[in-house]
């Protein structure tokens, strides 16, 4: 897996690529970690170019849902593509998240 961050309107957008299984969830964790640490509080991850999450990349998302849960936070995932939106549905968590199209929507929508 690769994660590529950067910012907009002061949104940090993770863009993954490749797999989210247990062997790439500890990485993905360690960076969103990082990334709150230095007091990101608007997240958004794009799952364009990701086919399939583990339950260990599940953990690492409601880890960050639940730490961002301040006034003002917001955490999302975007452009899922159809595999990982099928994973969500079935493991009842398109309703606990924020899902938006595309990146400009949730940037737009958190503004």
């Amino acid at each position: 897996m690769e994660i590529t961050t950067d910012q907009r309107a002061g949104v940090s957008v993770l863009t993954l690529s490749g797999r989210i299984d247990t062997a790439a969830a500890p990485d993905l964790e360690s960076d969103l970690t990082k990334l709150i640490e230095q007091g990101n509080r608007k997240i958004l991850i794009n799952f364009t170019q990701v086919t399939y999450i583990s339950s260990g990349g599940l953990r690492v998302l409601l880890a960050t849902a639940k730490k961002l849960r301040s006034p003002g936070d917001r955490f999302g995932l975007s452009s899922l593509s159809p595999e990982v939106h099928k994973i969500l549905k079935l493991a009842g968590f398109t309703t606990i998240f924020s899902i938006f199209p595309s990146d400009r929507d949730a940037v737009d929508q958190w503004q």
